[in-house]
């Protein structure tokens, strides 16, 4: 049984009117600018990163918008740190809601599949994924039977070999992957076993259903404040502010390719007022995040667009096969670029992208001799 409920019947509506009225309004002014503009996209791919590394930062990790963006591009200059594989979790929710239709994070289905992921890895754990021995015999003998192996019993000897191999690999990768059903006595190192996530999961979704008739700000809110409040998931507190933003794009304030960057506000607010004991007052702190979350958006956007429009002077006069065009599209849409980025994405070989890195001025942001980045920050 959980400690607590969360009563949502005696609300401070009328300090709450006023905030909630200027979230909603400067948010539909974001919307509106972001789904007329030719940056929209690049716009709403930079804000899941910077709303990811605000998501950590919220809960009292520090997270490099530079590591995250090399990091989900597979480009690591050092080996992730837990920090950095909670956000790429962050980003990771955060596309996949923004790519659903926008009741989906929601729904019974989409609730399971959230937590269905294993959230330390963002991957879901399923037996089916072990290769048995047959079958890497046979992934072998495809291979050989393509390069004319098992000619010899020479070759027939290193296919056995390599089969070896593979399972070692295989029981390796069981081993490290993402999480099983751990025995009992293992699970509660890092769990409560009294924690009943599906009991206070409960307790919210009927917080919900109960203000459902609310605006949709004041909703976003409370289902906010009661997810923090009732703890419902006890390793991924990051889901609920996500939640939250999915009830402004599932009722209209948001579009449906916009996911709302309530992170990136709440790092703005202090954190004595976000964890005040005064439901007022925490509910006031998170409305003057969502402001400051579209204020952020805003100039945001006012300085991408100004920024492309300075790049795109340096393609005037360009031949049609030159990939300084789809360079800007790349920066648009990625924080930071390295070489390596560019190089892969675009296709050209390492000297070609540095050169035209520098041909479009971008910015070197890392100060570093070696794993240098560039963006237009």
């Amino acid at each position: 049984m959980i400690s607590m409920r969360y009563d949502s019947t005696k609300l401070p509506i009328q300090s709450l009117l006023r905030p909630v009225s200027e979230a909603g309004i400067v948010l539909a002014r974001l919307d509106e600018r972001i789904g007329r503009s030719p940056i929209g996209g690049g716009w709403i791919e930079r804000s899941h990163f910077t709303d990811a590394c605000a998501s950590l930062w919220i809960d009292g990790e520090l997270v490099h918008l530079e590591d995250l963006v090399l990091h989900d591009a597979g480009h690591d200059i050092r080996a992730p740190s837990h920090e950095l594989t909670i956000a790429r979790d962050v980003l990771r929710t955060r596309r996949r809601i923004a790519s659903q239709s926008p009741a989906w994070a929601l729904s019974p289905e989409g609730l399971r599949s959230l937590r269905g992921t294993d959230l330390r890895s963002g991957n879901a754990y399923s037996p089916d994924s072990k290769k048995t021995d047959n079958d890497l015999m046979s992934s072998l003998e495809t291979k050989g039977n393509d390069r004319g192996t098992f000619s010899s019993a020479f070759d027939a000897e290193l296919a056995e070999i390599d089969a070896v191999l593979a399972r070692t690999e295989a029981v390796l990768a069981d081993v490290t992957g993402p999480a099983r059903s751990y025995p009992r006595e293992r699970e509660s190192l890092a769990y409560d076993l009294d924690w009943n996530e599906d009991e206070r999961l409960d307790e919210w979704r009927g917080v919900l259903r109960q203000n459902h008739d609310l605006p949709p700000v004041l909703q976003a809110l409370i289902a906010f404040d009661a997810w923090t409040e009732l703890a419902v998931l006890q390793h991924a507190p990051w889901l609920g502010r996500l939640l939250a933003a999915s009830i402004l794009r599932e009722e209209g304030v948001t579009t449906a390719a916009h996911l709302g960057a309530f992170n990136l506000g709440l790092k703005s607010v202090s954190v004595d007022r976000r964890r005040h004991r005064d439901r007022e007052t925490r509910l006031l702190a998170s409305a003057q995040g969502l402001i400051m979350a579209a204020e952020i958006g805003l100039k945001e956007h006012d300085r991408l667009a100004l920024a492309r429009q300075m790049m795109e002077r340096k393609l005037v006069g360009r031949r049609s096969s030159s990939k300084l065009p789809a360079l800007v599209d790349l920066v648009m849409e990625k924080p930071i670029v390295s070489s390596g980025m560019v190089s892969q994405i675009l296709d050209v070989t390492p000297q070609a992208a540095r050169r035209i890195l520098a041909e479009l001025g971008l910015r070197e942001v890392t100060g570093r001799g070696r794993f240098q980045a560039w963006g237009i920050i």
